[in-house]
């Protein structure tokens, strides 16, 4: 597993989690190439995924609030 996809792996489980337990904030840090970012590149989403990360946090949001 390739550094990018464990960190976007990572990112939605937690982004998941808040989710459930009613964050309706999120930060989420992105780059175009996190292993080569200045700082913090193990901790960002590469930016190739945020449209599909948020797309599935808004249907989990939508799921949640139908209840």
């Amino acid at each position: 597993m390739s550094n990018n996809d464990k960190t976007s792996e990572d990112v939605k489980m937690s982004n998941n989690v808040k989710r459930f337990n009613n964050v309706d904030g999120l930060f989420i840090e992105t780059h175009f190439d996190p292993a080569n970012a200045k700082s913090d590149g193990a901790n960002m989403l590469h930016l190739d995924n945020l449209e599909g990360l948020l797309t599935n946090l808004v249907a989990i949001r939508k799921l949640v609030s139908s209840f």
